[in-house]
């Protein structure tokens, strides 16, 4: 499917989370017991959500996008394909005629008015489905089910020195930023958060994230 992953080209300090081993055991456990569960319970909406990605769009069901993960390590962080087929030549064409959206791109990653989502890819991205795959992320040890989000290679320079605190953990399906507002907030406070997530992880901190992610889905707070 994909070709060997090789290490990301930075310099990443060797550095732990603050956590002891055996609240990082007992985090561990908790990921693989609800990823699990949560994967027997979602899998006959998740097959669902594949039919109708096939549909609205003919091609690929899950996308496999490379990420940074722990100790600098990349991986394939897997989502329901929520664009297009041709994705990456509808934002070149955008991006070469609409100054608005490259200074939008240039500062987030991201575009609110996004013309490569397809239709049901906005309902999915809208009410966090688009992530079910990453279920599997966390079965494989490549991320959690807490922690920052998982970042390409171009935004690890926005992390400056703090690029070794979000290497120190495992990326996560949610954490305190998809609890603050998601794209409502700044980058600089989204890595200000995961920095600071970076050094007091542990299994209660998790938990209580995960309590507060929960609203947060439901109401699409932050999400586009």
């Amino acid at each position: 499917m994909h070709g060997k992953l090789n290490a990301v080209p930075v310099f990443v300090p060797a550095i732990t989370s603050r956590s002891n081993r055996a609240d990082r055991v007992m985090m561990r456990a908790v990921d693989i017991m609800v990823a699990s569960v949560a994967l027997f319970f979602f899998a006959p909406l998740m097959i669902v959500i594949a039919a109708l990605v096939f549909v609205g769009d003919p091609g690929p069901i899950l996308f496999a996008h490379r990420r940074i993960g722990r100790g600098g390590k990349d991986f394939y962080c897997l989502k329901f394909r929520s664009m297009a087929v041709d994705a990456d030549a509808r934002l070149r064409e955008l991006l070469a005629v609409d100054a608005a959206a490259r200074d939008e791109w240039a500062r987030d990653h991201k575009l609110r008015n996004d013309p490569r989502i397809t239709g049901i890819g906005r309902f999915l991205r809208k009410s966090s489905l688009d992530e079910l795959p990453q279920l599997f992320n966390v079965l494989r040890g490549d991320m959690s089910l807490v922690g920052p989000r998982p970042i390409v290679q171009a935004e690890a320079e926005r992390y400056g020195r703090y690029l070794s605190e979000y290497c120190a953990v495992r990326p996560g399906i949610t954490g305190l930023w998809q609890g603050s507002g998601r794209n409502d907030t700044t980058y600089r406070r989204r890595v200000a958060m995961d920095v600071a997530y970076s050094r007091k992880c542990s299994t209660s901190m998790n938990l209580k994230i995960l309590a507060v992610t929960v609203p947060s889905v439901v109401f699409a707070k932050g999400s586009y």
